[in-house]
């Protein structure tokens, strides 16, 4: 029997559990989209009456829209933060030659294999040892920092692309390197900067881990939705969580479009 056989055969298995597997996954997602519009709350599954009660209580929850305004906030400090450290890492990957540099690639890429847990408590001690109050300054250099990883990989990988001859035309033309940067390698790096933003501003609305080693008095909206959980799944926080959900996947597609774009530049 040849090898083309097997596959052919074999195929429908894997369909199967490709389908199992994509089941897991997503099945409770839908079920929890699902409650978010059951009038009988989160029992009496499945529902026979559909409600958008949740939805309005929801949107009166004062306590609720703060924490997103945090976050909100933290977000897109995060955003700037890990940017602007991520394009001069990135700069320094691609056009510089120094001692170690393949060992500062790693290190620059550390954050994204290092779990949550050692990278918030890591930086909860050194604010602690600079005497830094937890409040959201702390959260937002937090996601910042354990974010310039994210920024570095889009942005190296946009630099990687960029034909470097608008550059060279421009410093021969007689413009300073800071004009050319401004002028020519910001603007061709505008879709990579674009991706980036969007990749790091999802990350950052849903992270708990770090953020829960580094928060004072004001709560994000993850920690807001965590601390509720502790009395119990409500049909508000299923409501809440549609919410963050139909946002994340708008960010990521656009992400997704603009990446698929850089790539066929």
């Amino acid at each position: 029997m040849s090898a083309a056989t097997k596959q052919t055969r074999s195929a429908p298995l894997l369909a199967a559990y490709a389908t199992l597997v994509f089941a897991f996954i997503y099945l409770p997602i839908v079920v929890l989209v699902v409650y978010s519009f059951n009038s009988d709350g989160v029992g009496g599954f499945p529902p026979h009456h559909f409600t958008f009660d949740w939805y309005r209580q929801l949107f009166s929850d004062s306590a609720i829209w703060d924490s997103v305004v945090n976050s909100l906030i933290v977000a897109a400090g995060a955003v700037a933060l890990s940017l602007t450290l991520g394009l001069f890492a990135a700069l320094a990957l691609d056009r510089a030659n120094f001692p170690g540099k393949s060992f500062f690639r790693r290190l620059v890429l550390l954050p994204l294999i290092l779990p949550g847990i050692i990278t918030g408590l890591s930086l909860l001690l050194f604010a602690v040892r600079i005497s830094l109050d937890l409040s959201l300054i702390t959260i937002f250099l937090g996601h910042g920092t354990a974010l310039i990883s994210v920024a570095t990989t889009e942005l190296f990988a946009g630099l990687q692309k960029m034909d470097r001859r608008q550059e060279e035309a421009s410093l021969d033309l007689g413009a300073t390197p800071w004009r050319t940067f401004w002028l020519v390698t910001l603007p061709n790096l505008k879709l990579s900067l674009i991706a980036a933003a969007l990749l790091i501003f999802t990350l950052s609305m849903d992270e708990i881990a770090v953020t829960f080693f580094l928060y004072g008095r004001e709560y994000t909206l993850p920690l807001e939705i965590w601390g509720r959980l502790r009395r119990g799944i409500t049909p508000e926080i299923n409501a809440v969580s549609t919410l963050i959900l139909v946002v994340s996947i708008i960010l990521i597609t656009v992400w997704y479009h603009l990446r698929t774009r850089s790539e066929h530049r």
